[in-house]
C-alpha cells in the first residue's frame, strides 16, 4: 500500500511543478511584451525631445496616448527678425563666457577632488598604521604564549622519558 502512494506522490509533484513552470513563463511573456511597449513609448519620447518638439498645450490637456499613436507635429516655422545677427553675437558671446566658467568649475571640482582623495589617502594610511601597530602587539604576546607552551610540553615529555 505504501508503495502505491509513492508511485503517484512523485509524477503529481512533477507535473504540478511544470504546470507552475508554465504559468511562470506566461507571465514573463507577458511583462516582455509589456517591457517592449514601453521601451518604444520611452524611445519616441526621447526622439520628440531630442528634435526640440515639445507638445502642445492643448495635447497636454488632452487624455494620455502612447506615443506611437499620435500624429508627429508640423515643422515650426522660422521668422525672420531684425537684428538677429546681433542677438547671435550676444548668444554666442554669452555662450562662450558660460563654457569657459563651466570648464574653470571643471578644473577646480578636479583640483579639489585630487586633494581630498590625497588627504582621504593619508587618513586611510593613519587608519592601517593604528591597525597593524594594534595587530602587532597582540600577536607578540600570543606567539610568546605559544612558544611557552611548547617549551613546556617538550620540558614535560623530557621529564617524562627520564622517569
Amino acid at each position: 500500500m505504501r508503495r502505491s502512494s509513492l508511485r503517484w506522490t512523485i509524477p503529481t509533484l512533477l507535473a504540478l511543478q511544470l504546470a507552475l513552470l508554465w504559468v511562470q513563463g506566461a507571465q514573463i511573456h507577458r511583462q516582455n511584451q509589456v517591457l517592449t511597449g514601453l521601451r518604444e513609448d520611452i524611445q519616441a519620447l526621447a526622439d520628440t525631445l531630442q528634435d526640440g518638439k515639445m507638445p502642445a498645450n492643448d495635447q497636454e490637456e488632452a487624455p494620455s496616448v502612447p506615443a506611437r499613436y499620435q500624429v508627429p507635429n508640423s515643422p515650426p516655422r522660422r521668422v525672420a527678425v531684425l537684428g538677429a545677427e546681433e542677438e547671435q553675437d550676444a548668444a554666442a558671446k554669452e555662450l562662450k563666457t558660460s563654457r569657459d566658467s563651466a570648464q574653470k568649475a571643471v578644473k577646480d571640482a578636479r583640483e579639489v577632488q585630487s586633494k581630498l582623495s590625497i588627504e582621504e589617502n593619508i587618513r586611510k594610511a593613519d587608519e592601517n598604521r593604528k591597525v597593524n601597530a594594534a595587530t602587532t602587539s597582540w600577536q607578540r604576546w600570543v606567539y610568546g604564549a605559544l612558544a611557552f607552551v611548547v617549551l613546556g610540553l617538550l620540558a614535560r615529555a623530557v621529564l617524562r622519558r627520564n622517569a
